[in-house]
């Protein structure tokens, strides 16, 4: 067991935007800890600081050698195997090869040049070759962005058996399978808890629902204490000009009343200043949670969309074959299927993508449809410019942005600059201000935070759209889906291909 200091972090960035105002931590490099917390807090600025990589105020003191993760590979063409080697010196064939079982990475693809490997066996591969280090500690920034729903368990039981790591995820399910510890950061500080992303999530509802209390408490005596001083105050100088009045008075007795009204108004006013000071140290915390809309149109029928015997292919090679499903009104249909099954194609071609395909697909072409690709990375400019060229609501646009956890800052950022999360919100809150029949989400929420996804959930439940999505999150699928459509049986592999 060693232990990572962290005293008086501070960092900024050149923008002049402050990520951390003097954090001290104290970290447990035998700890399987997730971090968390909404997009763009600064959760890889984090890792990239424990690495050295950014210069900051106050120290960090790290006691073991760390790993980073994603993990460059410089010569991709070699086999996977040299490619490990390169990694993890000394390695032993049979270490490798248990690591691979652990994965389900078969003895063949450590034998394909690493170039051929899918962004999920190049994951799981890149994992096992960082923990066969030893005795390195762990950075593993967002594994599941190319993992589907059984590489992410899989994933998910492997590193439940391993420790000394910081694990940054949006996956409920694979945070909960596989930490033990949270470092969240918040709006306003780093809290650092024992437990799994459940168990954070509970406390974290409890706490808000007890400031939220608090908060009306204080509100309320806030008020009763202003119209208390009020009114102490106004009886004071009502009595003190008493003092003054026709026929003899006694003047020591009327002012010595005045005087004590004045000092219970006084009194009165400094429990009320108390009041608010416990007041303002309330709420700090609270996400901005506020409901999300979205504008989903009725279709004058049922069917709104249909594939019969569709095969879809590029060049020789068959993507999918002999598909059919029918896309019913009110219906929210969810494709699952391992990476390369063909999802994203599917979408793109109820999307209306310009693709070859045999086979009876019936689109309407009155149906309107809005969609989300998988990829966001094509996203530049700022905000305002977007929506203009989407032809949106801009206040509209910026409304739903700010509920997605938006600050005004970001409205004139160059949007090449957001993170994957950031530009993934940036579609998901144009396609929310659009109104459609039919809404074609693919995997929605990669690297969108959990406050989001739980918005997300919510609002789809409210207003029941009709969907055709693809996304690897099962706590998510098993809340908003009513229909599963499994493609792993569908593909028959490589074929010539005649539209």
């Amino acid at each position: 067991m060693a232990l990572i200091n962290i005293s008086n972090l501070s960092f900024a960035h050149d923008g002049g935007q402050t990520i951390f105002d003097r954090v001290s931590l104290q970290l447990d490099t035998s700890w399987k800890l997730g971090l968390i917390g909404r997009n763009g807090r600064g959760k890889t600025t984090f890792l990239k600081l424990l690495l050295g990589e950014y210069a900051f105020g106050g120290s960090i003191q790290t006691p073991v050698a760390m790993d980073y993760f994603p993990f460059t590979v410089t010569d991709p063409d070699r086999s996977s195997v040299d490619v490990v080697k390169s990694i993890c010196a000394d390695l032993e064939k049979w270490r490798l090869e248990r690591e691979a079982d652990l994965l389900e990475l078969s003895l063949e693809t450590l034998a394909r040049p690493f170039s051929t490997l899918s962004g999920g066996e190049a994951t799981k591969l890149l994992l096992a070759a960082l923990f066969l280090r030893g005795d390195n500690f762990l950075l593993i920034d967002e594994p599941t962005n190319h993992l589907d729903a059984r590489a992410r368990q899989v994933v998910g039981k492997y590193l439940r058996a391993k420790k000394g790591f910081i694990l940054v995820s949006h996956d409920r399910s694979l945070l909960d399978s596989c930490i033990d510890h949270v470092l969240s950061i918040n709006r306003a500080d780093i809290e650092l808890q024992r437990g799994n992303f459940s168990s954070w999530q509970m406390n974290r509802e409890r706490q808000n629902q007890r400031e939220l209390a608090d908060n009306d408490k204080l509100k309320k005596e806030i008020a009763s204490l202003e119209q208390s001083a009020k009114r102490s105050a106004d009886w004071s100088r009502a009595t003190e000009k008493g003092k003054y009045g026709n026929g003899p008075v006694d003047r020591g007795f009327i002012g010595h009343k005045a005087a004590k009204m004045m000092q219970r108004a006084k009194s009165v006013e400094t429990r009320r200043n108390k009041a608010v000071e416990e007041k303002a140290l309330l709420l700090h915390n609270l996400e901005n949670e506020a409901p999300l809309s979205m504008r989903p149109l009725k279709f004058h029928t049922r069917r709104l969309a249909e594939c019969s015997h569709v095969s879809v292919g590029y060049g020789d090679t068959v993507v999918l074959r002999e598909i059919s499903f029918t896309v019913l009104s009110g219906e929210r249909l969810a494709l699952q299927g391992k990476n390369g099954s063909g999802k994203s194609t599917l979408l793109k071609l109820l999307a209306r993508n310009p693709l070859p395909f045999q086979g009876n697909l019936y689109l309407p072409q009155t149906l309107r449809i809005s969609y989300v690709p998988q990829d966001a990375s094509f996203l530049r400019g700022n905000l305002k410019d977007f929506a203009n060229t989407r032809n949106l609501d801009e206040s509209l646009f910026r409304a739903v942005l700010h509920r997605f956890g938006f600050e005004r800052k970001q409205f004139d950022t160059d949007m090449a600059d957001f993170s994957t999360g950031q530009k993934k919100k940036a579609l998901l809150a144009a396609s929310l201000c659009e109104e459609a029949h039919l809404y074609i989400w693919d995997e929605p929420l990669n690297g969108v935070d959990m406050v989001s996804r739980i918005q997300i959930e919510n609002l789809i439940l409210e207003h029941q759209p009709s969907m055709v999505l693809v996304e690897h999150d099962q706590m998510f699928l098993e809340r908003v889906a009513t229909n599963i459509l499994n493609l792993d049986e569908r593909v028959d592999g490589a074929r010539p291909f005649c539209p």
